[in-house]
């Protein structure tokens, strides 16, 4: 049998269905698994198994518009499919879900399933009146059910069981930092022998960007949130892309520069703590491309990050994530693949979660579910151990 899944994008959701595959070529390795994505996707799934492979989906170029998607479908014709797991469902994959169905007419036997993204029980989730705050079904189940509908597998009992499981060796590392006491929030920022971290090059990654205001956190508080991870002797690492946002850590870098030069010996012995941004460290190792961020995450201790792709990517490389939400909850079925609840840090309020993707007007208007958040919170879940 040869299955095709299809996810298009965006970044965040095409890594949620990453430990999917996995979980899928390891029950059966003899099923021939093809990904359909956005072309520079590939390192997600590159090594999974060898059972698992790879088609580019060039969105701008080859196959824009509606002649491009034609020519996706002669492209994906030709490999013989016998399966197709449509795991989006939007406008580009029901057309190529309807080609495929009419060759299924004249003759080609294609079984095709498309994804049930459950947006009735989404709506009540967000509803102003009589909100339901339900877990819903994650976006891995989701997947999972798709793949059952195609293939008759039991992949979703399986995953099921599998994303609230703790990992095994070499699966998500715990904190190896310890609180000495119980100390208060304001004290959280003394760089003394009583509070600072016990073990040396503490690496924690940060992005502080979203794709949209409602899963921001406000960006002088995550510079705080970076000051009082420095005082503690962390090496902080930014992770963002784009002109901005490179300016902001940029000016970051500037105004932590005092941080960053402390001597601590006792404290912090050979490792000084550091204010770095991801893609100079990469550049300056002579490493580039998707693949060598992953494993610079890979090596975090804790990876803090909105709501968005920077937690699923943190997620399928091991880290653990300390995540924010704001306009959005984890309720929604879009935590990291085996984070833990526990590390999510939000405000209860009767109007959360007022969107599922965080791209509505705040009708408080400065969105307070994000605003009294205090930096403080974020560095204490940050430096805590979750049991």
């Amino acid at each position: 049998m040869k299955l095709l899944i299809i996810r298009l994008s965006a970044l965040g959701d095409v890594a949620m269905l990453v430990p999917v595959v996995r979980v899928l070529a390891s029950q059966h390795s003899d099923l021939q698994i093809t990904v359909l994505s956005q072309k520079f996707l590939a390192p997600l799934f590159e090594g999974i198994a060898e059972n698992v492979h790879f088609i580019g989906f060039d969105k701008k170029g080859e196959h824009k518009g509606f002649a491009g998607v034609q020519k996706l479908y002669r492209q994906l014709k030709a490999e013989n499919f016998t399966h197709i797991a449509d795991c989006h469902d939007v406008l580009r994959t029901k057309q190529l879900r309807l080609d495929f169905l009419l060759s299924t007419l004249l003759g080609r036997k294609v079984k095709i399933a498309h994804i049930d993204k459950h947006r009735e029980g989404k709506k009540a989730l967000t509803a102003e009146a009589d909100k339901q705050l339900v877990q819903q079904p994650t976006s891995f189940e989701n997947y999972a059910e798709t793949i059952d509908k195609v293939l008759g597998t039991n992949l979703l009992e399986v995953v099921t069981r599998m994303q609230n499981a703790e990992p095994k060796e070499g699966g998500r590392r715990e904190s190896q930092c310890r609180m000495q006491n119980d100390s208060p929030y304001d004290n959280i920022a003394q760089p003394n022998s009583a509070f600072c971290i016990l073990h040396s090059a503490f690496k924690v990654g940060f992005a502080p960007f979203a794709a949209h205001e409602g899963k921001i956190y406000p960006l002088w508080k995550s510079l705080e949130v970076v000051k009082l991870l420095l005082a503690r002797g962390a090496k902080v690492y930014l992770f963002g892309a784009g002109e901005k946002e490179m300016a902001v850590f940029k000016d970051w870098q500037t105004q932590c520069s005092s941080l960053t030069t402390i001597d601590e010996e006792d404290c912090f012995g050979d490792d000084a703590p550091e204010l770095l941004i991801a893609s100079d460290v990469l550049k300056a190792e002579g490493k580039k491309g998707f693949k060598a961020e992953l494993e610079l995450m890979s090596t975090l201790d804790c990876m803090i990050s909105m709501d968005s792709g920077n937690m699923h990517l943190a997620s399928i490389v091991g880290t653990r994530v300390v995540s924010i939400w704001g306009a959005t909850h984890p309720l929604a079925g879009f935590l990291g693949w085996q984070q833990s609840p526990a590390d999510c840090v939000q405000k209860d309020m009767p109007c959360r979660p007022c969107s599922i993707y965080g791209n509505k007007p705040c009708k408080l208007g400065n969105y307070p579910c994000l605003n009294d958040i205090k930096p403080e919170e974020i560095v204490r879940k940050v430096l805590s151990k979750n049991e």
